[in-house]
């Protein structure tokens, strides 16, 4: 199984992206569902996570960034509003199963002042 990742780009500061992560088949025994990004000379950061009872994010998205699933379509989404310059970064999914851990190839989000 792959998680293939989609719909960064380049935005204006104040606008919206919605990223995707499509996994090629079903994945069994799913713990957790995040994005993380990774700013240049940064080390990746968590941004949001899912679970099967509760999803969180880091303060600085808390407000601006939703995490959703659509079962259906095994693909995880990232909807992000009011976007800032410091929210400039590639961005991975990630699942974690009681197995192993799957990572997307990361989508770059570029947001201009």
């Amino acid at each position: 199984v792959q998680l293939q990742a989609s719909g960064g780009g380049l935005v204006q500061a104040g606008g919206s992206l919605r990223l995707s992560c499509a996994a090629s088949g079903s994945i069994a025994g799913i713990k957790a569902m995040r994005w993380y990004r990774q700013a240049p000379g940064k080390e990746r950061e968590w941004v949001a996570v899912m679970t099967s009872g509760t999803i969180n994010y880091s303060d600085s998205v808390k407000g601006r960034f939703t995490i959703s699933r659509d079962r259906a379509k095994k693909t995880v989404y990232l909807q992000m509003n009011s976007l800032e310059p410091e929210d400039t970064a590639v961005y991975y999914c990630n699942v974690a199963t009681v197995y192993r851990e799957y990572w997307g190839q990361g989508t770059q989000v570029t947001v201009s002042s």
